[in-house]
């Protein structure tokens, strides 16, 4: 049953207690939103770290920064904080919430809120009786997580209007420090650039560093500048090395190492940049495709549900079937290892060509 909200909603509250990429896949809500409730002041609750990728959003009015340390508080401090910070949410009167999670805690937000309609998915666990603490409830299905947010809207009344909405606002200072970056190394226009991200903070979702390797080299042989970033997270820039020990000095000067010296935004003018996007089921494979830049993207599961948006992008994936009672990391890291360097190569060369670059 579809339900049509009220017009005089003034104030909405979108929830998303998540990682870069789940919040990167709201962006388009917010334009919906405001194409509905164009009075409206919009608010997005989100994870501490993930507040970059929403500044400069034109549709968002408020960024709210759940603080995600309280969690490791001793039991007074957490109390007090939690207690605070539920505070904070109902003083700004909010009429409308819609939780794109479902967790305990954005169920608990949408409650202590006191906003009329409160608005998620049917939650499949978590707290006893949490589905009371929403008066809509949708029914997710089986889709891309971006139109499974775009749904949820669409069940209770609020269409989309237009084109699917997937800017991601990039400042003008870090576009300037991309066009430097690009003159220090001698990058022309008549360059090939591929950014790579080969890092996730979820390692099993890695591909082998040998194969990683053996990719990385096969490009820089054809005088292709590569950049190569990562978070600043110690497991993952030691991957990066552990990658790059594979490949001879002699290829350095098409190796620009970024691991660990960019933030999100950066990262996103730097894929807006290159020609190619090359890595795996992570955010920065998601901020590519927001930008425009064609992907080629390694899954070992999940490819439905996160695949880059859009079209151009090519996903490689293995599905080798049976599990045989392997937990679903060790499952994924066999599939992604199954994929050969051949094959990707293969892609890459496709690609390349309908570039007219190569």
């Amino acid at each position: 049953m579809n339900y049509k909200l009220y017009n005089n909603v003034k104030k909405i509250l979108v929830i998303k207690l998540r990682h870069i990429g789940d919040v990167v896949l709201t962006i388009p809500v917010f334009k919906i939103l405001k194409d509905n409730f164009p009075e409206s002041h919009i608010s997005v609750l989100v994870n501490s770290g993930t507040e970059e990728i929403l500044k400069g959003n034109p549709f968002i009015n408020e960024i709210i920064v759940f603080k995600r340390e309280i969690k490791k508080m001793n039991i007074l401090k957490r109390f007090l904080n939690e207690f605070l910070f539920y505070k904070s949410i109902r003083k700004r009167n909010f009429d409308l919430t819609i939780d794109l999670t479902s967790g305990d805690r954005g169920a608990l937000v949408s409650f202590l809120s006191g906003a009329k309609y409160r608005l998620a998915y049917a939650p499949r666990k978590g707290l006893l009786g949490k589905k009371f603490l929403y008066t809509h409830l949708g029914q997710k299905r089986a889709n891309h997580t971006l139109i499974q947010n775009i749904e949820l809207l669409k069940q209770f009344g609020i269409e989309n209007k237009g084109e699917i909405y997937t800017n991601i606002s990039i400042p003008e200072d870090t576009e300037l420090f991309v066009k430097k970056l690009f003159e220090k190394y001698n990058i022309s226009n008549k360059d090939i650039v591929v950014h790579i991200h080969p890092t996730s903070r979820w390692l099993f979702k890695c591909w082998k560093d040998e194969y990683m390797a053996e990719v990385i080299k096969w490009l820089a042989k054809r005088e292709i500048f590569l950049i190569i970033t990562s978070s600043p997270d110690k497991k993952e820039r030691e991957k990066v090395e552990k990658i790059l020990s594979f490949i001879p000095e002699s290829f350095n000067s098409k190796i620009i190492n970024l691991c660990g010296k960019i933030n999100i935004k950066q990262l996103a003018a730097i894929s807006k940049a290159s020609d190619l996007f090359f890595g795996i089921d992570t955010a920065p494979m998601h901020i590519a495709a927001f930008v425009g830049t064609p992907v080629i993207a390694l899954f070992g599961a999940g490819e439905l549900n996160w695949k880059p948006w859009g079209d151009g992008h090519i996903v490689i994936s293995k599905n080798l079937g049976n599990r045989d009672r392997m937990i679903r990391e060790e499952f994924i890291k066999k599939n992604l290892n199954s994929i050969t360097p051949d094959e990707v190569i293969k892609n890459f060369e496709e690609i390349l060509r309908k570039l007219n670059k190569w």
